[in-house]
């Protein structure tokens, strides 16, 4: 029970496996089997739910978790609207309902309020954008 209520705060999935194991280890013990054989029960089982149980969760928990686009990967290649001219020195787009300053990707660019513009890039707070 404590190994199962500790894997609460680690996240690992290790010590839920030993609980297994040590679960298991109670049917021998329960039916007055020697201490080896319960040794033996639990050594087996969490060996087994180690290698075997525990990268199939992994990997159906954390596959599903790194296609979600988090942080400024997922404003980079978002569309953004113009709200304040674009330019080398100072600009203002919305970007997913954020307001964020921007820049030209490309110098020789400007943007004029109301264009639709693609985010290329964030530097810092600041997105470099391209005009579609």
């Amino acid at each position: 029970m404590a190994l199962g209520a500790a894997e609460l705060f680690t996240g690992t999935f290790v010590l839920v496996m030993l609980a297994i194991g040590a679960l298991v280890a109670t049917v021998p013990a329960a039916l007055g089997a020697p201490v080896w054989s319960q040794a033996l029960a639990f050594s087996l089982v969490s060996v087994l739910a180690l290698v075997g149980v525990r990268p199939a969760i992994q990997k159906r928990l954390y596959n599903e978790a790194e296609s979600v686009p988090m942080g400024l990967e997922a404003i980079e290649g978002s569309d953004g609207l113009v709200l304040e001219k674009v330019d080398l020195d100072h600009g203002l787009v919305k970007i997913d309902g954020e307001l964020w300053s921007a820049r030209p990707y490309d110098a020789s660019q400007t943007f004029d309020t109301g264009d639709h513009v693609r985010v290329i890039e964030v530097r810092g707070a600041t997105a470099l954008v391209w005009k579609e």
